[in-house]
């Protein structure tokens, strides 16, 4: 049986207030998960080569030189939350302020490499005492997609411009490389890199002046910026509300509300006809189940003749497979009723269900990386800021694990980034 304790003041973190994060200022009391816990991050350490600091001074075992640290506040708390709920428990553990670690990113990125190897062969089964599957209320159908889509994209314009760039972009940029072919990121760089980004989806889509293009998922209004600028005509779709007032007061100031139509309005209820669709990292927060209708869709309204460049963030086919349908903190916290897709999910639900077929694609992961790395510093700068936006420390450090758990899964190749061109082969062909 499981059962509850209260939480005392995290460390260093002020009293979480129990109305706002319910199961982060709950401790659960699982006896037997959390010795099972225990000898799980014993074998973790030993493997992965972590060091893992306990209060007073002491570590859990020998680490060598520069390993990876974990640095554990309240052991207890740390492992019945991880006894109890896997990694959804370790992200509200950190959330709690019971763990911290001096490079983040070092440390998930380590976890993050080969995580199938994390649970010993042969206990795998054990996964479904504690793997949860997603709410019902969170799948995103038409009526609650757009619920989904307010507890992200509608925090607070004034909090995404705190860390993304001027450009207001929500997605991985494309840098310049070096000779070596590594991404030369810099923040200075970022907007170019954004604008090198949408101008290669446009360049897909081949926009140009008279274009009618259809964007699914509007962000702030960049990307419909730059294809007014070529001359195209443009109808956006967002369900963000918060983001629908400033990109139409963003193409407003630049002059080209003749060319910009932004529409409050679900994929599935698109109309008419376009030369074009784009969509950048809208996919993700489809899921798998309306996999089939998004492409559908996507079908329905190209013109003859037309093409679709889509970005989309990526996993591995296998490890999609194998967590598609579970509970994840991710989904709990920061993305309700997503699922990341796999180049080969596209493929084939594209195939299987229209006349579109993938002809193209690039990766660009280690560019979501450093895109993610500029992020996730700007956000830590300005943390007071943060809160005098109105967002408590759980938050903040919720966005922090967020911003680094996403870089390390770039950084490993656990996820991937794709610009993927669908055409499709027209009858008589």
């Amino acid at each position: 049986m499981t059962t509850t304790t209260a939480l005392p003041a995290s460390t260093p973190s002020a009293p979480v207030d129990p109305s706002r994060w319910p199961d982060v200022a709950r401790v659960p009391n699982v006896p037997l998960r959390a010795a099972a816990a225990a000898r799980l991050l014993r074998r973790v350490a030993a493997r992965r080569g972590l060091r893992v600091d306990l209060p007073g001074g002491r570590t859990l075992q020998p680490a060598p030189p520069g390993a990876p640290v974990l640095r554990l506040h309240r052991p207890r708390a740390f492992l019945h939350r991880v006894g109890e709920g896997g990694l959804i428990g370790f992200g509200e553990s950190y959330q709690a302020g019971e763990w911290d670690s001096p490079d983040l990113v070092a440390l998930l990125t380590e976890l993050a490499t080969a995580p199938h190897t994390l649970v010993p062969p042969g206990t795998q089964w054990l996964r479904r005492l504690y793997v949860q599957r997603p709410p019902a209320a969170e799948v995103p159908t038409a009526r609650n997609a757009r619920r989904n889509v307010h507890r992200h994209y509608d925090l607070s314009n004034d909090l995404f411009a705190l860390f993304l760039d001027r450009t207001m972009t929500y997605s991985s940029a494309i840098f310049p490389t070096g000779p070596d072919g590594a991404p030369l990121a810099t923040r200075d760089g970022l907007p170019a890199a954004q604008h090198r980004k949408i101008d290669r989806l446009l360049d897909l889509a081949a926009v140009g002046p008279g274009t009618r293009l259809l964007e699914i998922g509007t962000g702030w209004g960049e990307l419909a910026l730059r294809a007014a600028a070529r001359g195209a005509r443009v109808v956006s779709l967002t369900l963000s509300e918060e983001q629908l007032a400033l990109a139409r007061r963003r193409i407003a100031d630049a002059g080209h509300t003749d060319r910009v139509q932004v529409r409050l309005c679900d994929y599935r209820a698109a109309e008419g006809r376009y030369d074009a669709v784009v969509s950048v990292e809208m996919i993700e927060a489809v899921g798998r189940p309306f996999w089939p209708r998004y492409f559908a869709t996507l079908d329905r309204v190209l013109a003859p003749g037309g093409r679709v460049a889509l970005q989309a963030i990526t996993m591995p086919h296998e490890r999609m497979l194998a967590s598609s349908g579970t509970y994840t903190w991710i989904l709990k916290y920061v993305f309700p009723g997503g699922q990341i897709p796999s180049l080969r999910a596209i493929e084939e639900t594209a195939a299987r269900h229209t006349r579109l077929r993938v002809t193209h694609a690039d990766t660009w992961g280690p560019h979501y990386a450093q895109t993610l790395r500029l992020w996730r510093e700007r956000f830590a700068e300005h943390s007071n800021e943060v809160a005098a936006l109105g967002f408590d420390e759980v938050f903040r450090r919720m966005w922090e694990l967020y911003l680094a758990y996403s870089e390390a899964g770039f950084r490993t190749g656990y996820l991937d980034v794709h610009q993927v061109l669908l055409t499709r082969e027209e009858a008589g062909r």
